[in-house]
Order: structure tokens, then C-alpha cells, then sequence
């Protein structure tokens, strides 16, 4: 963040500098993230003037970090400058050996591991375009990808490979056995030397699946640079909020390291932890497998991680650990949660585990299609209002609309729509899903519905999940948020379920703390103290097993509810 400074003198009686004055000083003339209009895909949009181009730029731009550990992985460890030479030496080789040219796709279907992300960055650097494969699809899923996406190359894990009984028709590098031996076939030292457009395609990011096949989400390298600049302006943001609240930021603090325990086919794994990580010059931490709480434990205090942002059910399990208490976590200094909603029960839970509390919880909403966090929200404005997701991002409009297209008043309840210049593309090879999704001003349908209140957005359910029972319409996550502040919950999910006469009926599906003793009566009880009548589960599921989840973290609504049986296989 070189040459960002506060600005000016708050004097002992002076009013404190509200979200939005802050955010007017970082963002006006002059800032470090100075934002003005320019057109962008034929719409003139709001973007930060100062900015990386190109991911490309990115990479080359971590060479300041020099020796600096960037993979951390087991016994292995990569510096910064060791993986641009890696990087470079991998370019060389697909653009010499495999033919790889600007707009060609390479495919990665493996767990997380250094040769994904190397991977990642050489096919970037010579413009090519990264398809990233869910790790944990099943056979048919994995061909129907590759058959939609068509990818020139094919790098692959030997877990991943053995799983499919018909192997791909194109070339295949397995990581075990070839990825070495081909870092030895070019000397290159230098990075290559391509010419890539700002809204040129960077990335397929498939969407979670919950129904029918996943769609690839193309998105750019604006996008993504996106991403990464918006994230770094929250944060700022974040920190003079703190320092004005009476937190101000430690004078010595340590090392950045990040744990990353989401995939690196999800935004949250890739964006987050390969690529932002690698700007701010900080140590990645990377395990394999099925994920396993105790070994979280073990990660954070042995490599002192400072940054962890868990991903669905990930957080829970790890605060619910019978040996919490037993492990040093006194590093960390923030904590993130994504994929799913984060009820204020484990939100408190969560600042309970950092030194630095309430300023270390962070959230936002966004999507493989938004690209970037639409809103983010932290600090103590997430204390004062845990069921939002924040206030709008500078570069990024939001309107909620009606079901017959109007935009509603401020308040009102309606599908969420997003414009901003990181937008996805389009869903790769489907032109009528992109049609349906993206109009021709560019505004994008999120299928979420929500709200705006004093400014900050609201996230009721997926348009699909919400619960329709004689003519009263049921939004799921206020149920869920009110189980899993019961004491003996460990996390809920709530669904309809048919009614001959109603429509619907309420269904919840409950995992209790490990030897909590809680009935169906208990719970009902509980939700009746603060929600109507209506609203209160007539059926109920309480089962020791955690929840079925994707890849993203997300509930699978649709297994719960008998529609398909759970296909993802976690290894």
C-alpha cells in the first residue's frame, strides 16, 4: 500500500469521520485509490485510475518480495523469487512443447498443492485462460466440463486422474510423475513477454452445481485485479475505522502468513490466498486432503498464521474442537468466512479466538460472478449490525428489483442486481444462461434476494430457497441464524417442503454440539421467542452428521430436501 497515509487531524472534539467519509478520502482526487468514470465492455462505469492491468503485472510486480516465503506446503517451501522461475520456466514450456497462445484453455483438476498455482500463473502470463476444475466431481461432471470448455492442455493430480475410468482425448501433464521433469526442460529466467488485455478472459470459475450442471463464469483480469484492489481498500478502510474506534493499528505486527484451507477452485482458495497473498508479499500456508480441525489448530500455531478465512462449515468445526483450548492462536490477527451465510452466533464465537477481537472479524458477498466482494463489512459495524453484509463497494452499483423488473425504494425486498466493472463475462459456451443473467447495460441478476437498509445490503436466500407457505413468503437464513444462536446448536438448515393445502411447510435440519441433549420441542420454543408463528419448523432432523456441502461451502439444499443424492467427493 505504498503511499497511502491518513489524512489530517482529528481533534479531541471533533465529530469522528463516518463509513462514507473515509471511503470519500481514499477514493477522491490524488488517493491512492483514486476512482473516476471510464467506459468499460461499452458502459461507462466507475474504476480506480491507479491499477494493474493484467494479472501478468501482478506477478511480475511480486518480484519486490524477493526470498521471502510465498507457498508454504508440508516440507516444502517456495520463495517469491523461486516462483517466478518456476513460472517462467513452465510458460516456456507450454508455449514451446504444448503450443499454448492467448485465449487457450489448460485445465487443472487437482487438490491444493504449489503445482496448481504454478500452473495458474504461467498459463496467465502468456494470455491463456485457466479452467478450474472441481477437485471433488464425480467422472461424468469432469467430462462434461472439459467437453464444454474444450482445454488445449490437461494438469491433472494422480488422485484426480485414477478417479476417471475413461481418460481425457488431450494432452495430460499428472503432477507426481511429469510436472518436474518438465520445470527441467526450459532455462528461461524471464517472464514472457505478452500482450493482454484488461477485459481479456483470465479464468473459467465454475458455479457450485446446488442444481443442475455448473456453469463457467469467465472472468477477466480486470476482474480478479479487481478483486484484489477492492479487498486492500476495505481493509484500509477497516484499519482507520478501528484507529478511530480506540483500536489503533499495532506498531508491530507480525509477519502476514495466511492459512488457506478453501480449494483453489473457489474464489475464496484462489483469489484470496494465491493471488492477493502473493500482492501484499505474505507466507501462504496450504494443506492437503479432506479437511481435519485439528490439524487447523496445529497450523495456526505453528507457523504463527495471522489470516484465515474459513468457508462454509469450516469455522464451526474448528470452534467446536474438544481441543481448542489447547492450541496458542494468540497469532491471528483476522478472520474471514465465506460460502455461506455467518450467523452472529459464530460470528461471536469467532472474535472470541482473536487477540484483537471485534476488528478482526471480516465479511463480504460475492460470487464467482460478481468476481469481487460487492459489500464488505467488519470491525464494529459488524457488531451493530451482524445480519448485513455491508455497504456497497466503491466501482460497484446495486439495485433491488421487483419480479416484474422495477427497482425498488430502500427497504423493500426484491432479486439483488450488481454492475460493476469486474462482472463476469459470461457462462463460457452458454449464451441463453448469460442472456437470462446479464442484460445489455451490463447489470447482472445474482438471484439473491435481498434488501438495502440505511445504506447496507441485506442477503434474505437464494430466490430458489425461499419457502412459499400459504402466501407468506419464508426467508430460510433468518430461521437458520436463529437456531444456530442456540447454545447447543452446532449449525442448522432450514427448507419447504410440500403441503397439499399450505404450499409449503418449514423443515429443519439441525446438527447439535458434540453431547448436547436438545429436542424438537426445545427448538421450537426458541424460534417462537423472537419469530412468528409461521415460521417455526413443523418438522424436524436432528442428526449427528454435519450438513452436505459443496466444494464452495454452501449447503446442498437439494440433498436435504431428496432431490439428488450428495455426488461431491471430498479426499
Amino acid at each position: 500500500m505504498d503511499g497511502v497515509s491518513f489524512v489530517g487531524v482529528i481533534h479531541d472534539n471533533a465529530p469522528m469521520p463516518t463509513h462514507e467519509e473515509i471511503t470519500a478520502q481514499l477514493t477522491g482526487p490524488g488517493s491512492a485509490f483514486e476512482v473516476h468514470q471510464e467506459q468499460v465492455l461499452g458502459q461507462p462505469m466507475l474504476v480506480f485510475k491507479n491499477r494493474r492491468r493484467s494479472l501478468f503485472e501482478v506477478l511480475a510486480a511480486s518480484s519486490v518480495h524477493g526470498d521471502k516465503p510465498y507457498i508454504v506446503e508440508g516440507d516444502r517451501q517456495i520463495s517469491y523469487v523461486e516462483n517466478l522461475q518456476q513460472v517462467a520456466r513452465l510458460a516456456d514450456v507450454f508455449r514451446s512443447q504444448y503450443g499454448i497462445q492467448r485465449g487457450d484453455r489448460v485445465a487443472i483438476l487437482a487438490e491444493n498443492q504449489p503445482e496448481w498455482i504454478t500452473a495458474f500463473w504461467a498459463t496467465l502470463s502468456i494470455g491463456g485462460i485457466v479452467t478450474a476444475l472441481n477437485a471433488w466431481w464425480t467422472e461424468d461432471e469432469v467430462h462434461y466440463a472439459l467437453g464444454l470448455t474444450t482445454p488445449k492442455l490437461l494438469i491433472a493430480d494422480r488422485k484426480r486422474l485414477d478417479r476417471l475410468k475413461e481418460q481425457p482425448e488431450l494432452p495430460t501433464i499428472c503432477i507426481e510423475s511429469d510436472f518436474a521433469a518438465l520445470l527441467e526442460k526450459s532455462s528461461a529466467t524471464e517472464l514472457p513477454t505478452t500482450e493482454i488485455d484488461e477485459d481479456d478472459p483470465a479464468l473459467i470459475l465454475f458455479t457450485s452445481g446446488t442444481t443442475g450442471r455448473p456453469r463457467g463464469a469467465v472472468n477477466t483480469h480486470r476482474g480478479i485485479c479487481g478483486f484484489v484492489q477492492c479487498n486492500m481498500l476495505g481493509g484500509l478502510r477497516g484499519i482507520m475505522l478501528a484507529a478511530q474506534a480506540g483500536t489503533p493499528p499495532d506498531p508491530n505486527p507480525p509477519a502476514l502468513c495466511a492459512l488457506v484451507t478453501s480449494p483453489l477452485f473457489h474464489m475464496s482458495g484462489l483469489f484470496t490466498g494465491a493471488v492477493m497473498m502473493l500482492v501484499v508479499g505474505a507466507k501462504t500456508v496450504w494443506r492437503r486432503g479432506r479437511f481435519d480441525p485439528k490439524d487447523v489448530l496445529r497450523l495456526i500455531e505453528s507457523e504463527r498464521v495471522t489470516t484465515w478465512a474459513a468457508l462454509g462449515s469450516m469455522a464451526p468445526r474448528v470452534l467446536s474442537h474438544p481441543d481448542l483450548e489447547r492450541y496458542d492462536l494468540s497469532s491471528l490477527r483476522n478472520l474471514g468466512s465465506g460460502g455461506a451465510p455467518t450467523s452472529p452466533a459464530l460470528q461471536e464465537r469467532m472474535r472470541k479466538v482473536a487477540p484483537n477481537g471485534a476488528a478482526a472479524i471480516s465479511l463480504g458477498y460475492g460470487s464467482s460472478e460478481t468476481v469481487t466482494a460487492v459489500s464488505m463489512i467488519g470491525g464494529q459495524e459488524l457488531v451493530e449490525h451482524p445480519t448485513s453484509v455491508g455497504k456497497i463497494q466503491p466501482t460497484h452499483e446495486v439495485q433491488i428489483r421487483s419480479d416484474a423488473g422495477q427497482v425498488l425504494a430502500e427497504g423493500e425486498q426484491g432479486e439483488i442486481f450488481v454492475r460493476s466493472p469486474y462482472n463476469m463475462l459470461q457462462y463460457w459456451g452458454d449464451a441463453e444462461a448469460t442472456e437470462r443473467a446479464i442484460d445489455s447495460a451490463r447489470w447482472l441478476a445474482t438471484g439473491d434476494i435481498g434488501q438495502i437498509r440505511s445504506g447496507r445490503l441485506y442477503i434474505n436466500s437464494r430466490a430458489r430457497d425461499m419457502i412459499l407457505r400459504a402466501a407468506e413468503n419464508i426467508y430460510p437464513v433468518e430461521i437458520e441464524q436463529r437456531l444456530e444462536a442456540h447454545p447447543q446448536v452446532n449449525e442448522a438448515a432450514v427448507i419447504g417442503i410440500d403441503h397439499p393445502e399450505l404450499g409449503q411447510e418449514v423443515k429443519a435440519v439441525v446438527v447439535p454440539e458434540i453431547g448436547a441433549k436438545v429436542g424438537a420441542d426445545e427448538l421450537s420454543a426458541w424460534v417462537g421467542e423472537t419469530l412468528a408463528a409461521y415460521k417455526i419448523p413443523v418438522h424436524w432432523q436432528l442428526q449427528p452428521d454435519p450438513l452436505p456441502r459443496n466444494a464452495a461451502g454452501k449447503v446442498l439444499k437439494n440433498v436435504l430436501r431428496g432431490e439428488t443424492e450428495n455426488r461431491f467427493i471430498e479426499d
